[in-house]
């Protein structure tokens, strides 16, 4: 492996990329070797401190098994390296004939977080727009976009990061801030030091929950009944911002009308949590509000009603009279960068997206493509067939829902095209696979957006024979005809000063403020002086938008079918999408290190559940679903861990693949979100 890094020897302060939350970091270099890494101090985002899984990004970056070379498979199912411009000419000419056979339209782009997230997203958007195709998918299709919709069919924009340290009152719901957002910790700890009540809902103890002044336990998919068990009180008392339901919104006698069923009893019942602890809750809102915090993590996204619970609890919030403070819902002001992607110049919409019609929400907000549709097109179930695809740094024979279908979908392609790091199991289905540069290798803006600041990542290294991702969508649209007019720099940095050039920012000003750069100053009210970006203008508890479509206005509350429905043959119900401490989705299991603390995946269960099953811990067990089965490891939990009649699988492991139980067609009906969080099985000891 040949690096060439940017200084001999020195520190060079960049940002991690291992995971959303891009902490602010110091990469060491002694001889033209990364030899450690450790947190910048002055950032604002993690102040001074990172995680194991930024620290292992060496680990990584000299992995053994890291691809360096692009891989070709044979005929017989091995793969061969060849040179990198055989391998894009070999590629853009099979891109070319699936066009001319079958349209644009039948190639489409996969982006994985692997990658990165803005700029990244930006530059594949890009490409495929380009190429001619609507065809864009992401991970965001599983993970993001359900709480992205759900805040803004209500608000009209997202405010992902409220400033917990600013309330008086924070509330999570389906979140493991510990394991998701580190850094949310200090400002966790901060809060509680200063008086802060803090109450966390979720089927599962986490660590969060022994701060906690209230835990309560639904029933997986039920939080929704709580949210409007939640709205109902405070109607009822008048406990609410009356001057902002008069000013600002939209449907509120409809949603008032709809909260009157939600009563403790009724709650109680649909939820499982004690009618007085409901009561407990809305005393402490009234109390405290307005300075509330409501923060719904991805565990609220994986329901057949994901989007209608965060759109009632993004309500709630809104009644509390949160609008438009620090710990609440207020709109940041984006940086009025250059647009990246052509939706305005290309829309390309005439061409009948995948999943638009299915799920016209996802595709009208987020202008993304249903990833489990996808599936369908692929194998020739669709309205046309995809016959090509390329994936940036995902992994969906891991990732997304009924692997089966997905392993026979990508084989069933003409072309599949994987950028990675390592050889993962949706790399082994490939035709070709291109090394991919981590995020040390590469150069890109990043926002955050609830502190209105912009950094920029530093290049640390290159390593010899690896292009980053940049120069692949480049040299690609070169061959396909339209680099000379949409890739017309040579390298991220000159992206990033046209990107720059509106704002009077440039990346050298960017390189010498590491800290970040305030770019403007926040003003909290903005969303109460000028109109929000709804249809109407007002916050839309009830949405006409929704209406037109033959969704339902008002965020109903629909009862999981697992509880409506019971099934005896699957008495138990599964929840999985969690992360384990040091693995990030299916990404770190390849560090040995972290291996060592989680060597395999296990199945959590309830030790009154494991008594009358006859199981102890560590035996391994077989989970069985209307999908198919999977053989793995028991962990028996403390009663206090989880509700009795829930199990947790996480997900993510290559050699578990949880995937395997649950289903790609029982959605959500506005973001197309898969049930991941609620699925009927049932466990089986195995006799030695």
């Amino acid at each position: 492996m040949n690096v060439k890094t940017v200084v001999p020897s020195g520190i060079v302060p960049t940002l991690c990329r291992m995971c959303e939350t891009h902490c602010a970091i110091n990469v060491h270099i002694k001889n033209d070797v990364l030899t450690d890494i450790t947190p910048f101090e002055g950032h604002p985002i993690n102040r001074g401190r990172i995680c194991p899984r930024g620290g292992a990004a060496l680990d990584l970056f000299y992995h053994m098994d890291r691809i360096l070379r692009p891989l070709k498979r044979l005929g017989n199912g091995s793969f061969t390296e060849i040179p990198y411009d055989q391998a894009l000419d070999e590629i853009s000419a099979k891109m070319t004939s699936i066009k001319k056979q079958l349209g644009a339209r039948s190639v489409g782009v996969w982006k994985g977080e692997g990658l990165g997230f803005y700029q990244q997203e930006g530059y594949a958007r890009r490409f495929n727009q380009g190429f001619g195709s609507p065809n864009y998918f992401s991970n965001d299709s599983a993970c993001y976009n359900g709480r992205y919709l759900g805040n803004h069919l209500v608000c009209g924009f997202w405010n992902p990061f409220p400033e917990f340290d600013q309330a008086k009152l924070i509330i999570l719901l389906g979140t493991n801030p510990p394991i998701c957002h580190p850094p949310f910790m200090r400002e966790l700890a901060d809060a509680r030091s200063n008086g802060t009540k803090l109450v966390m809902i979720d089927p599962r103890l986490n660590p969060v929950t022994c701060y906690a002044d209230i835990f309560a336990q639904p029933y997986p998919g039920t939080d929704g009944a709580l949210a409007w068990g939640l709205i109902r009180y405070l109607v009822k008392t008048n406990n609410y911002d009356s001057d902002l339901v008069d000013r600002y919104t939209i449907g509120f006698d409809k949603i008032a009308a709809y909260a009157e069923k939600f009563t403790p009893e009724y709650v109680e019942q649909q939820s499982g949590i004690y009618g007085g602890v409901v009561a407990e809750i809305a005393q402490l809102i009234i109390k405290n509000r307005p300075h509330i915090s409501i923060y719904p993590g991805s565990g609220l996204e994986h329901h057949e009603n994901g989007v209608n619970c965060i759109r009632a609890f993004t309500i709630l919030s809104c009644l509390s009279g949160a609008l438009g403070l620090p710990c609440g819902m207020f709109r940041p002001e984006p940086l009025e960068i250059r647009e990246l992607t052509l939706y305005d110049d290309l829309p390309l919409d005439d061409l009948r997206p995948i999943g638009a019609d299915k799920f016209p929400v996802l595709y009208d907000i987020r202008r993304e493509c249903h990833t489990m549709t996808a599936m369908d097109y692929m194998l020739g179930k669709g309205e046309y067939p995809l016959k090509g695809l390329i994936i940036a740094a995902a992994n969906p024979a891991v990732s997304n829902p009924n692997t089966r279908k997905v392993e026979k979908a990508l084989a069933n392609l003409d072309l599949l095209v994987v950028n990675d790091f390592f050889m993962t199991r949706t790399a082994r289905l490939a035709d070709y696979i291109l090394p991919a540069a981590t995020f040390l290798e590469r150069e890109e803006l990043h926002f955050y957006p609830t502190q209105q600041l912009v950094n920029i990542t530093r290049k640390v290294a290159r390593v010899e024979g690896v292009r980053n991702e940049y120069r692949v969508w480049h040299d690609l649209a070169h061959r396909l005809g339209f680099g000379e007019s949409l890739f017309p720099w040579k390298d991220e940095t000159e992206v990033n000063r046209w990107l720059l050039e509106p704002t009077g920012l440039t990346v050298d000003k960017l390189r010498q403020h590491p800290q970040g750069y305030v770019y403007k100053p926040i003003d909290y009210q903005k969303c109460l002086s000028d109109p929000l970006p709804t249809p109407s203008g007002k916050l839309e508890f009830a949405s006409p938008y929704l209406h037109q479509l033959g969704l339902s206005e008002i965020p109903e509350y629909r009862e999981p079918s697992y509880l409506k429905e019971a099934d005896a043959n699957y008495p138990f119900v599964m929840t999985t999408g969690a992360r384990k401490s040091l693995i990030y989705h299916s990404r770190h299991q390849n560090i040995a290190r972290f291996r060592d603390v989680h060597p395999d995946a296990e199945m959590e269960i309830h030790p009154a559940d494991a008594a009358d099953l006859g199981i102890e811990d560590g035996e391994k067990v077989r989970v069985v679903s209307d999908m198919g089965e999977l053989v793995i490891r028991a962990a028996v939990k403390h009663a206090a861990e989880l509700r009795q009649g829930v199990v947790e699988i996480y997900h993510g492991w290559e050699d578990w693949r949880v995937n395997f139980l649950t289903h790609d067609d029982i959605n959500d009906p506005i973001s197309g979100f898969p049930l991941l969080k609620a699925v009927p099985v049932r466990i089986e000891k195995i006799d030695a």
